[in-house]
């Protein structure tokens, strides 16, 4: 419910069993200002705070989203600025009695004829563009290897005009690691899967040094990716090489040469969206994250579903303290326990670190408002929609099966985001309330602004204003829509996001749980 008038003094009550609203206007309120509803503030309170609807006795509830998100450890007066330092967190749901696939959800009425053009590869998955990604074994070729893909930008990319880019996987494993530890799978499966994204188009191409831990064999194990190819046709080692940095380059330069004739051929069709593998993320989150932007992405979540697509949200501790919402909305009880099971995998990863989830939450996310990772989750898991979840991917994993799906992850922004890519998603749409020129350079990735205030100041990094819903000019249902249509013309190449057009990516951060030696 949002309260009227541009002008006047406006809150957000977002449940009717909510005792706190959160400030609409964007210089915030003043103390003494009243809401139409006679709600007086009694202290200056900022956009995306909170302010108390009733009076809140010490120990009281506090509510949002109809969920309790803290307990006063103070009397709070009604229209009075909620803050952090009001709060006692709860516990975080127990795993032991959580309800499995309680809510049978009746089947969504099919989206059909709705389609983009895409690139279709060997193993039948489609990619939204066409890149030459070159894997790495080891940080210590990613020197070399980053000069010779700005070479091949300059001058080998002018020749080859439907090829889109080409990228380095580079990252910061392969050597000094326990790569025997049981947890060093993940990021073993991660390099692995990455070699794998639809935008990649099936070419293998590995970058080693010669002496690292982590062997070429363990990412192109003989699989259908090097098929009928010899050793030297996918993999050079700097250490072979006889002619120094020249010759590193001269090689590797003509390797990927050989790739680009190929992927030059390609052309996209048209395909099906049921073909679209969307990720969905937040990061630099605030109080209306979970009211504008996250929500609008549930609901283009339960049109991709409806289309066949697979969509994937993720975030572990973001999802945590509302797993209890999660678990009855599992297709199967079998689903129901794997998230139950990466949470509690992820609860002892805290543990062992000496951390638990309230770690999660920034000095950026109170600023914007959210004031424990109880309430940023709230806000995070909008973005599932009301779809059944059809299946959970752990750590580094390809995606199995369509539908909504959980992938499990940190919430790091980087991490969560190259996960993603090992899951073989082919589009990524990111929701931002403080903002963040984050990118991926494997997909596009398309920014919302939760707030109009951002969208209108950073008016070259994002690509769709949320804030439209808080001043009325824009349903969540109509901006569902609007974004769901974005992610077809995205995938089509017929629009490219602002991170796209500036070559704004991050860094792939791979999730490293295991020892380093």
């Amino acid at each position: 419910m949002l309260i009227e008038h541009q002008d006047s003094p406006r809150y957000i009550r977002l449940h009717a069993d909510d005792n706190v609203g959160v400030v609409v206007n964007d210089q915030g309120v003043a103390a003494g200002s009243r809401f139409t509803d006679g709600l007086e503030a009694v202290e200056n309170i900022p956009q995306s705070h909170k302010v108390a609807l009733t009076d809140l006795a010490e120990g009281a509830e506090v509510v949002r989203y109809g969920q309790v998100i803290g307990y006063a450890l103070q009397p709070i007066p009604r229209g009075s600025w909620v803050t952090e330092a009001h709060l006692r967190m709860p516990e975080p749901p127990a795993l032991d009695s959580l309800p499995r696939a309680t809510q049978a959800a009746a089947p969504a009425e099919p989206l059909e004829g709705f389609t983009f053009e895409g690139f279709r590869n060997p193993d039948g998955s489609v990619g939204t563009r066409n890149l030459l990604g070159v894997s790495t074994t080891v940080q210590c070729v990613a020197g070399v290897l980053e000069h010779c893909v700005e070479r091949a930008r300059k001058e080998l990319l002018p020749k080859y005009p439907n090829v889109d880019d080409v990228i380095a996987l580079s990252h910061s494993y392969g050597c000094g690691v326990a790569i025997n530890a049981p947890d060093a799978v993940i990021p073993i499966r991660t390099l692995f899967n990455l070699a794998r994204n639809p935008n990649l188009g099936g070419q293998a191409l590995v970058i080693g040094l010669g002496c690292e831990k982590l062997q070429p064999v363990q990412l192109m194990p003989g699989d259908a990716l090097t098929s009928g190819m010899s050793e030297q046709q996918w993999l050079y080692r700097l250490q072979e090489s006889g002619n120094g940095f020249a010759g590193m380059v001269e090689q590797i330069l003509g390797l990927i040469e050989a790739r680009l004739k190929l992927l030059d051929a390609r052309r996209r069709e048209t395909c099906s969206a049921s073909e679209l593998v969307v990720g969905m993320q937040c990061g630099g989150s605030d109080a209306f994250s979970g009211i504008t932007a996250n929500p609008a992405l549930g609901v283009a979540a339960d049109l991709l579903v409806r289309a066949g697509a697979t969509v994937m949200f993720s975030e572990n501790t973001e999802v945590r303290d509302g797993i209890h919402l999660l678990t009855p909305r599992a297709a199967t009880p079998e689903v129901a326990d794997a998230l139950i099971g990466e949470m509690d995998w992820y609860d002892r990863y805290l543990e062992r670190g000496m951390a638990d989830r309230s770690a999660n939450t920034t000095p950026g996310n109170k600023k914007g408002g959210l004031n424990n990772i109880v309430e940023k989750a709230m806000g995070s898991i909008a973005k599932s929609g009301s779809s059944p979840i059809a299946g959970v991917v752990a750590p580094g994993e390809r995606v199995k099966g369509r539908g909504l799906q959980f992938c499990a992850t940190p919430a790091s922004d980087f991490i969560c985001g190259t996960l993603q890519l090992a899951a073989g998603m082919n589009l990524h749409i990111f929701t931002t309330g403080r903002g963040t020129p984050y990118g991926l350079a494997m997909v596009p990735v398309i920014k919302v602004a939760t707030r109009t205030e951002l969208a209108e100041r950073w008016p070259d990094l994002i690509d769709v204003d949320a804030g439209r819903v808080t001043s009325g000019r824009l349903s969540l249902e109509e901006l569902g829509w609007e974004i769901f249509r974005l992610y077809l013309d995205v995938a089509s190449g017929r629009t490219r996001t602002w991170a796209e057009r500036h070559r704004l990516h991050n860094d792939l951060v791979l999730f490293n749980p295991a020892p380093v030696t």
